[in-house]
């Protein structure tokens, strides 16, 4: 999906104060004073984020705390309240991204081919015809697809679905991706491969990657940053980072850092959770 009509060193990017930062190292997003509630609770309060651009970007916290709601307010999907998103100092409609959402079943037109769900957003966004095919090939190639990309969504297995959504996502080159959950209703083997193609996809191309997930083990793996968010009023708890070189492995879940990153994330999660059960006793 594309907003077009419808890092420098990864993590958070803070100047001292009256600074101002050069261009290769401003963030790609800037998030400030953001602001929503629902039913007059407030989900989020003045809530201001960095997000380096070339980065892989972790977003995790308790249940209920907003995670994919951020995204969505981020993305444009939802509506805030109050306060400014920027994209490397451009507004949304000035920016293409992509979003691949959990549920892949409702994300694809179902009367559409799934190749032609693919090339959905190109020829939105004016691309010739040679243009749209030489894209499509370049991710047929990437995604090393195997199976018939002229069926239709429902004749699809739910693993090769969300890699077509995938594949639809990244089709217009997004400056930015936001992945909600992508991986949750895939089985492991399908979960295996399309994390590794994503990293490739990651290392070629150097895309600026949003990622919501409910497990810690991906969201510290994938990531280069993890930022961790408290309870509501939801506000940024910790930021993790972790620079494990590219492509990451089996071998890295054993490795040191990872080890000693996805601890630190258990004890700051953990934390956040006691702070609201005691708040509630």
């Amino acid at each position: 999906m594309s907003a077009n009509p419808l890092i420098d060193p990864p993590g958070l990017i803070v100047a001292p104060s009256g600074a101002t930062l050069p261009a290769t190292a401003r963030p790609q997003i800037t998030i400030r004073g953001l602001c929503k509630a629902f039913g007059g609770a407030p989900l989020y309060r003045d809530f201001d984020l960095d997000i380096a651009r070339r980065s892989v970007v972790s977003i995790f916290g308790p249940n209920g705390c907003g995670k994919s709601t951020l995204i969505n307010l981020v993305a444009g999907l939802m509506p805030f309240d109050r306060g400014e998103v920027l994209f490397d100092g451009k507004t949304l409609r000035q920016t293409t991204i992509g979003y691949v959402f959990q549920n892949y079943r409702d994300a694809l037109f179902p009367w559409r081919r799934a190749i032609d769900n693919i090339r959905y957003p190109l020829k939105l966004a004016g691309r010739s015809k040679a243009q749209v095919e030489r894209r499509v090939e370049q991710l047929v190639a990437s995604f090393q697809v195997t199976f018939d990309l002229n069926r239709y969504p429902y004749e699809l297995s739910g693993g090769q679905q969300q890699l077509v959504s995938i594949m639809r996502a990244l089709a217009p080159e997004p400056e930015v991706l936001f992945l909600d959950e992508p991986f949750s209703a895939l089985d492991y083997e399908m979960t295996l491969f399309i994390r590794e193609r994503l990293q490739q996809v990651f290392i070629e191309t150097g895309t600026t990657m949003v990622l919501v997930s409910h497990d810690l083990e991906e969201a510290v793996w994938l990531a280069d940053t993890v930022v961790l968010l408290t309870r509501r009023p939801t506000r940024v708890a910790e930021v993790l980072q972790f620079q494990a070189p590219r492509p990451r492995d089996i071998a890295t879940l054993s490795d040191a850092a990872f080890i000693r990153t996805k601890a630190q994330a258990l004890q700051v999660f953990q934390r956040e959770v006691r702070k609201a059960e005691g708040a509630h006793s």
